[in-house]
């Protein structure tokens, strides 16, 4: 695989990711179709390895999500543009600190977008739980599987 399919696979990648947070983009999908179009193009046994897992992963992560109560957004009060700032310090975070900065970084990240909107630490802090109970859990789970996907596709890159 050339080094402008490598480039072209990790910006579906991303743009999956973005596309966990922005409703109407199919982030699953697009994370899982990238590593298909990789799987089929390298051909390499970890290649198809990950593709499985892969696989294996978002679909757990498509009944995790179907098994969970569904909430209005509109209902936590939050600006659309918090939570997508939010989502994505989510995946910077995981980025400087692997696996578990993810869900610090969007927490993190959404309680100070809310404390800078709202301006007290108290109203800053009843937004961010109001908002995760709305769909924090949802869209942690589905963030999170995404991530693994890419760590685990990253991991086979930079270890071949």
């Amino acid at each position: 695989m050339s080094s402008w399919q490598l480039v072209a696979v990790g910006l579906v990648m991303l743009l999956g990711l973005f596309g966990v947070l922005v409703p109407g983009i199919p982030g699953p999908l697009l994370v899982w179709a990238a590593v298909l179009w990789w799987a089929v193009t390298d051909k390499s046994a970890p290649a198809w390895t990950v593709l499985m897992g892969a696989t294996a992963l978002l679909l757990l992560n498509q009944v995790l999500k179907w098994l969970l109560p569904a909430r209005d957004l509109r209902a936590s009060g939050a600006p659309y543009r918090t939570l997508f700032l939010a989502g994505a310090a989510g995946i910077v975070g995981f980025f400087l600190l692997p696996v578990i900065g993810g869900p610090l970084g969007a927490v993190g990240g959404l309680y100070a977008l809310e404390r800078a909107r709202l301006g007290s630490h108290g109203d800053a802090w009843a937004s961010t739980r109001t908002v995760m109970r709305t769909i924090g859990l949802s869209v942690l789970i589905e963030l999170f599987s995404c991530l693994l996907v890419v760590g685990a596709w990253a991991g086979v890159l930079l270890a071949g």
